[in-house]
C-alpha cells in the first residue's frame, strides 16, 4: 500500500509540495453514466426538453467545473488546464459522460477529469428531472491517466 501523501507524520491534513517536481505531460480520462427511462433519452435526443439543450448545457458545466476543481475539492492544487474535452454517447438505457483534461505540470489532473464527468452528469440530472425522477448517476471511474511519477494507468474492462 502506498503512503498518504496528503497526511503528515501527526495525521494532519496537508496540500502536497509539488514544488520540486519536473513538469510532465498529463493526461486523465474519466467516465459516468447516468441511468434514465428510454422515454428520457428520446426527449434528450429530440430536443423536447424545456430546459434546453441537455446535452451542450452539461458539456459547459462540465469544462467550467473542471476548471474549478482546485476550489471544490479541498486538498486539490489550481490547475491551468491546457484542454478539458466533455463527451456523449448514447447506450441502452443510460447516457455515458466522458472527460479528457490535459496539461504539462507537476500534478495530475485525475480530479479534474472526474469532476467534469460528476458535474456534467448532475446538470443532465437536473435538465431532465422534471421528466424522470428515477435517473441514476453511477459508475464514476477513472478509466486512464499518463504522465508523472507513477507513470501509466489505464482501467482494465473487468474493473468497471
Amino acid at each position: 500500500m502506498s503512503e498518504l501523501t496528503h497526511l503528515d507524520d501527526s495525521g494532519h491534513a496537508k496540500m502536497v509540495n509539488v514544488g520540486n517536481k519536473t513538469a510532465s505531460d498529463r493526461v486523465a480520462k474519466a467516465s459516468g453514466r447516468v441511468l434514465m427511462q428510454p422515454n428520457t433519452i428520446e426527449a434528450i435526443k429530440n430536443s423536447e426538453l424545456k430546459k434546453g439543450d441537455a446535452l451542450q448545457v452539461a458539456r459547459i458545466a462540465g469544462i467550467m467545473a473542471a476548471k474549478q476543481t482546485g476550489l471544490l475539492i479541498p486538498l486539490c492544487h489550481p490547475l491551468g488546464l491546457e484542454s478539458i474535452s466533455v463527451e456523449f454517447e448514447w447506450e441502452e438505457n443510460a447516457v455515458k459522460v466522458t472527460a479528457v483534461a490535459s496539461l504539462r505540470g507537476k500534478t495530475g489532473v485525475e480530479m479534474e477529469a472526474l469532476t467534469a464527468v460528476s458535474v456534467a452528469a448532475l446538470t443532465l440530472y437536473d435538465m431532465c428531472k422534471a421528466i424522470d425522477q428515477t435517473m441514476t448517476i453511477t459508475q464514476i471511474q477513472l478509466d486512464a491517466k499518463t504522465g508523472g511519477r507513477s507513470g501509466e494507468f489505464v482501467r482494465k474492462e473487468e474493473d468497471s
